[in-house]
């Protein structure tokens, strides 16, 4: 995978935890319960995918513009987008990206549960 900076980068966000989900092959990361973004492994455990949530209009401009981003591997199509591990997007998209997915799922937790875990750390 050429974009191997993600696992630094997402742990260093507060109230971010990451586990393997064996069953899908994928190593999820998570804020509280809830995933907003996944490096999704192939047979051979190398990364295949970078899957990670986005406003719906947006996801389908970035489909759009790059052709290794598609959509949502085994999730939702409207929401989630998935980038190929070895593809052609820039790593400050993928930044960009990996903060708007951030910033969605934490914004759908109420103003208490938000304040709990940004001071968590």
């Amino acid at each position: 995978m050429k974009y191997n900076w993600i696992d630094e980068y997402l742990l260093g966000k507060k109230g971010v935890t990451k586990d393997f989900q064996s069953d899908w092959n994928w190593i999820r990361y998570k804020i509280g319960d809830k995933m907003f973004a996944a490096i999704c492994l192939d047979d051979e455990n190398n990364p295949h995918y970078i899957t990670l949530k986005l406003e719906p209009l947006e996801g389908e401009f970035l489909r759009n513009q790059y052709e290794d981003i598609i959509p949502g591997y085994y999730m939702n199509k409207t929401h989630w987008n998935s980038i190929k591990a070895d593809g052609e997007v820039p790593d400050s998209l993928i930044k960009n990206m990996l903060d708007k997915s951030y910033c969605l799922v934490l914004g759908g937790f109420s103003k208490k549960k938000q304040n709990e875990i940004l001071e968590s750390l």
